[in-house]
């Protein structure tokens, strides 16, 4: 397979330290040691202890709400068996002020955030239930990193276009995507007159599962891809994060400003229903809460992943990431909690793993997962 590869010779670290214009710098966790080193006495395992704080949600979810349904392999939610067996699609969303509002952006299980060029970010949306989706977007151009981190989901890539070096990658006999500058994709797609172009551009899921069908590919997982992606606890059973003692930090508000200065998106921890809600103070906009244009609702996230990688500034400045990778850290944030992790991905379409420090895979809580992909030398803060 073709992977994206990555040299950083001493210029492109002069590059990786001028790239803000500011000062770069570790994370900044405010509780205690930024990064922590092992306790060899503790030796945390996979499991969640027995004792669950009293502050921590839990919830009675070892039943089906009703007969035919199974753990989706992206939440762990119980989803509909058909929902399960269809594969998902990964939809390439604008992150700026005249893409906002996004719609059913809320709908998403999962989300990567990363820099594309000139520190402006773009968000993949990974959509487990998108039939009956009836406005996704809007919808931009893709970058090669983002097409790795959907292969892990045998996930349909909905994008319009892209610059010439995603081409060789598309074209791959394993790769399957729908292009909205394709007139035989066309159908997946529509305008907006009421929004300016290129930020008007959307999906429908009707649409997509047409041209999908029209294209001969496959709605059923093709064995391409890992038998399980995240290694999930149950909301009976939570992982609080106490087996980490003084390893885990608090973590109940979340600052991305450091790593998407355009961006400048936060999360903060909410005790009554156990997740991080985001926030965003776009450049030129307004700071508040990051709203679904579709239903008016918050973005909100059970896991927060941080996850430091190697990157380089390609002409015009584009930027590329190593998503393949073993030497990588990061951290895991959930129930106003987090642990510093380390990351590996050994191939295309192979998940990418997180370990605590102590090398066991981390145990994420049941629910939505926010992925924020961050160039290694920035700093954010936590606390």
């Amino acid at each position: 397979m073709r992977r994206t590869k990555i040299w950083l010779a001493a210029a492109a670290a002069v590059i990786m330290l001028c790239a803000c214009g500011q000062d770069l710098e570790s994370p900044v966790i405010t509780d205690d040691d930024p990064s922590p080193t092992p306790i060899q006495s503790i030796q945390p395992t996979t499991t969640v202890p027995e004792s669950i704080p009293a502050n921590i949600v839990t919830e009675d979810d070892s039943q089906p709400p009703r007969a035919g349904m199974v753990r989706s392999r992206l939440t762990n939610e119980w989803v509909d068996q058909s929902v399960a067996n269809t594969r998902p699609v990964a939809v390439m969303i604008p992150n700026e002020n005249s893409a906002i509002p996004h719609y059913s952006l809320s709908d998403a299980s999962i989300i990567y955030e990363a820099n594309v060029e000139g520190r402006m970010s773009r968000m993949m949306a990974i959509y487990e239930d998108w039939q009956n989706l009836n406005k996704i977007g809007n919808i931009r151009s893709l970058r090669t990193y983002y097409a790795y981190w959907a292969f892990e989901w045998d996930a349909f890539i909905v994008h319009y276009g892209g610059p010439y070096f995603i081409n060789d990658l598309m074209a791959e006999s394993t790769t399957q995507h729908i292009d909205g500058n394709l007139d035989s994709d066309s159908a997946a797609f529509y305008r907006d007159p009421s929004r300016v172009m290129p930020h008007n551009g959307y999906a429908t899921g009707a649409g997509l599962a047409k041209v999908i069908q029209q294209k001969g590919y496959s709605l059923s997982y093709r064995g391409l891809t890992d038998s399980y992606h995240y290694n999930f606890t149950t909301k009976s059973s939570p992982n609080a994060l106490t087996q980490y003692g003084s390893e885990a930090k608090n973590a109940t508000y979340i600052d991305m400003s450091g790593c998407y200065p355009l961006t400048r998106c936060y999360f903060e921890y909410n005790e009554n229903d156990g997740l991080y809600y985001r926030s965003q103070h776009l450049s030129g906009s307004t700071d508040g809460p990051h709203i679904d244009g579709s239903n008016n609702e918050q973005l909100t996230f059970k896991n927060i992943l941080v996850q430091y990688v190697k990157y380089e500034e390609l002409a015009g400045g584009y930027l590329v990431f190593q998503c393949h990778d073993t030497t990588r850290d990061g951290w895991y944030f959930t129930n106003g909690r987090g642990i510093h992790i380390n990351w590996e991905k050994t191939s295309d379409y192979g998940a990418t793993r997180y370990y605590d420090d102590y090398g066991n895979e981390v145990l994420m809580n049941t629910g939505k997962t926010m992925i924020c992909i961050v160039e290694e030398g920035d700093s954010f803060t936590a606390r």
